[in-house]
């Protein structure tokens, strides 16, 4: 059985810091590119990050450019998000996601899912 856990959200003011982590099982993470997306109340799931299978290329979204850094190891089968200087806008459910499509930031090229960690930061 597939299973993504996502872990490390909460609440911080702006301009702190959050590490989100993925933890994955059921399937041979090694093999797929990972993603992290994001969804605000009323709006679409956005990709934020992406991480081939290596761990050796990244792609960000330009909001997050320069502030997220994901990383992975494959050895513990966990994918992460290090978040610094978070703004009121990097608000929303974040979620982990496996994929075998190269460097991409649509959600529909995603197979499996994690059910998500809330962050919430307050101004």
């Amino acid at each position: 059985q597939v299973q993504l856990v996502e872990s490390g959200g909460g609440s911080v003011q702006a301009g702190g810091s959050l590490r989100l982590s993925c933890t994955t099982s059921g399937y041979t993470y090694k093999n797929y590119c990972m993603g992290w997306f994001r969804q605000a109340p009323g709006k679409e799931r956005d990709g934020v990050s992406w991480i081939n299978w290596a761990g050796t290329s990244t792609d960000y979204a330009d909001s997050v450019k320069g502030r997220f850094t994901i990383s992975r190891d494959n050895a513990e089968n966990t994918l992460y998000l290090q978040m610094n200087s978070l703004q009121p806008e990097d608000t929303a459910m974040y979620y982990c996601a496996a994929s075998n499509v190269w460097r991409t930031l649509w959600p529909r090229d995603y197979n499996y899912w994690g059910q998500g960690t809330q962050v919430t930061v307050s101004s």
